[in-house]
């Protein structure tokens, strides 16, 4: 029930947050989480933001993507400089039993110590696009890419089936 400034004011205060960037365009088809931002664009090294694109003007997401990408090329940096921007393929369209479209992509991956665990669809061309620019993304990281077919028809991902716990927790 927070309002937007609401919510800036208590992460700022909670988590010593200097500046928020709000997204307000992507889309993910089949995805039961509203579109979270783990299944659109991520933060990475070196001011860099992982995003998913689209070039398919026939696809559901084409509108919504490019909108999210226009939004992404106007944020910046706490300095005032343009974000690094990594834009991962979109994988073709995976559907279920029923004919429902799968949230398939590349954006729900999980970063490790030196590793980044990204999902794949056996698309050999899109999964290979999507290591490539990941390794752009994690210079000195190990892309590993994880077959998610079985995990998407539960709606999720890598990202999403994971939970990190803070050290704190643990020793409670």
């Amino acid at each position: 029930d927070m309002s937007k400034t609401e919510v800036e004011a208590y992460l700022s205060r909670e988590l010593g947050l200097k500046k928020i960037l709000w997204l307000d365009y992507g889309y993910l088809a089949g995805d039961d989480t509203d579109s979270h931002i783990d299944t659109l664009a991520r933060l990475a090294p070196n001011d860099t933001i992982v995003y998913v694109g689209c070039d398919d003007e026939n696809d559901e997401h084409y509108t919504a993507l490019n909108k999210m990408k226009q939004q992404l090329e106007e944020f910046s940096t706490i300095d005032g400089a343009p974000f690094n921007l990594v834009e991962l393929p979109f994988p073709k369209a995976i559907y279920d039993e029923d004919g429902e479209r799968l949230p398939a992509t590349y954006a729900n991956f999980l970063i490790m110590k030196n590793t980044v665990l990204m999902p794949s669809y056996n698309q050999p061309e899109n999964d290979a696009l999507a290591i490539e620019r990941l390794l752009q993304a994690f210079p000195g990281y190990k892309i590993v890419a994880v077959d998610c077919n079985a995990l998407i028809k539960q709606h999720g991902s890598l990202h999403c089936v994971t939970m990190q716990l803070p050290q704190e927790i643990l020793s409670v």
